[in-house]
């Protein structure tokens, strides 16, 4: 097997390399409007070459939009100075059951062929000293998600965080998501979903492991 094929195999498969995103050391050095930009005239070029026509008014900022879309929204969990700041409070009540954050929205996309990951990421955690605001927990997961990803690192990604932030070993992190590579090309399979999950601390308990899954699984109804 050449490099090529290599390289092509390890994209069909979802094989990630590290658990970083990988990034060059000068990934920081254009501001975003240089990166637009440059990333616009390359994408005009991608479509030129495809046979459409720039001259069309619905296809003539095309480039630019893509661009921007990349820089400033898709991919802006890549930029350090993009990561959310994360609000901590003393656990003054000394609350020490599970706490669950589950059906979190995930839209990322596959570093292997750019396109879209959707599903839902349910977090658990117990508190140390400290606790997180609610909405911190959905922010780092999406700052992770707006990067090209793999679903295996970013379930790792966002416990690492967590447990860094909370100071605790006992996170754990589920993702469900559908693959567009997978149903859009390929083997085109539209049903299938891919479950990743990682467990820390507590979480490698079977009985603490089980209650989680069950917070996830029920379907409790709110009055709002």
């Amino acid at each position: 097997m050449n490099i090529e094929e290599k390289n092509i195999a390890i994209g069909d498969d979802h094989i990630f390399t590290s658990l970083e995103n990988p990034m060059t050391p000068d990934a920081f050095d254009k501001t975003n409007e240089e990166k637009i930009e440059i990333i616009s005239q390359h994408f005009e070029q991608i479509m030129k070459t495809l046979g459409l026509d720039l001259n069309d008014d619905s296809l003539n900022g095309t480039p630019r939009r893509v661009a921007k879309m990349y820089v400033e929204e898709i991919f802006s969990g890549l930029n350090p100075e993009n990561d959310p700041p994360v609000s901590l409070f003393d656990n003054n009540y000394k609350y020490d059951g599970m706490l669950v954050e589950k059906d979190i929205e995930l839209y990322s996309l596959c570093e292997h062929h750019f396109v879209p990951i959707v599903g839902k990421v349910h977090v658990a955690y117990f508190a140390n000293k400290n606790v997180i605001g609610l909405s911190k927990i959905n922010r780092i997961v999406q700052n992770f998600a707006k990067r090209p990803q793999v679903q295996e690192r970013l379930t790792m990604q966002i416990v690492n965080k967590l447990q860094k932030v909370l100071d605790t070993e006992d996170v754990a992190c589920i993702i469900d998501a559908k693959h567009f590579c997978v149903a859009m090309r390929g083997v085109k399979d539209n049903s299938s979903t891919t479950v990743t999950s990682q467990f820390k601390g507590r979480f490698l308990n079977a009985e603490t492991k089980n209650e989680f899954l069950a917070h996830i699984q029920s379907n409790l109804k709110l009055d709002i």
